[in-house]
């Protein structure tokens, strides 16, 4: 299957005029992570936008810094995806608690950061982007073409560099429907 990359959607839809934002569920996890990773994958290019732009503004200021903090990030989530293919215990663990996978690559990162140095280059240059991009996804609502475009993605009639990353990631759609119908389950219980 080819990887496209999803247009790059009017900045009126994402975050102007017609956008629509509304705090999500906090008591329905499944739901505010099905959102979260609903407008990923829409908003996928508007994303990338933002954290380069970020991303160029702090490295202007400490390019050496955001150079080492970028390859530290990459070696360990390269490493992580790696050994949660070819370690069981560890493709278990990705596969059972997706959300604490990803937190524990990020505390890997910081970590190592610490200890090199950096670390508000770190916060500012990788953190900050990540965590308005987390912000956006959960205050923005769906719209009928998001939903479409995500039904495309989960049923394998495209794939997009997002939907790679989140599957490397565990967060795939797929696993959020199992972890909502868990969820359904055990209050029924």
């Amino acid at each position: 299957m080819e990887v496209k990359f999803a247009p790059l959607r009017p900045w009126d839809d994402f975050i102007l005029g017609a956008a629509r934002f509304a705090q999500p569920d906090f008591r329905d996890l499944a739901k505010w992570n099905n959102r979260v990773v609903s407008n990923l994958l829409f908003y996928q290019s508007n994303y990338l936008v933002v954290a380069i732009c970020l991303f160029l503004l702090i490295g202007l200021m400490s390019p050496l810094e955001i150079l080492l903090g970028g390859a530290v990030v990459t070696v360990i989530f390269t490493g992580s995806v790696w050994a949660s293919e070819n370690k069981a215990a560890i493709g278990h663990f990705k596969r059972q608690h997706p959300t604490f996978f990803v937190l524990a690559i990020l505390m890997m990162s910081y970590f190592l950061i610490s200890i090199i140095g950096g670390v508000m280059v770190f916060l500012l240059g990788i953190t900050l982007p990540l965590f308005l991009i987390f912000v956006h996804a959960s205050l923005r609502l769906r719209n009928l073409q998001n939903k479409f475009e995500n039904k495309m993605e989960e049923i394998g009639i495209k794939k997009t560099p997002m939907g790679i990353l989140l599957d490397a990631l565990g967060q795939e759609q797929e696993t959020i429907s199992k972890i909502a119908d868990l969820l359904a389950a055990q209050r029924k219980n």
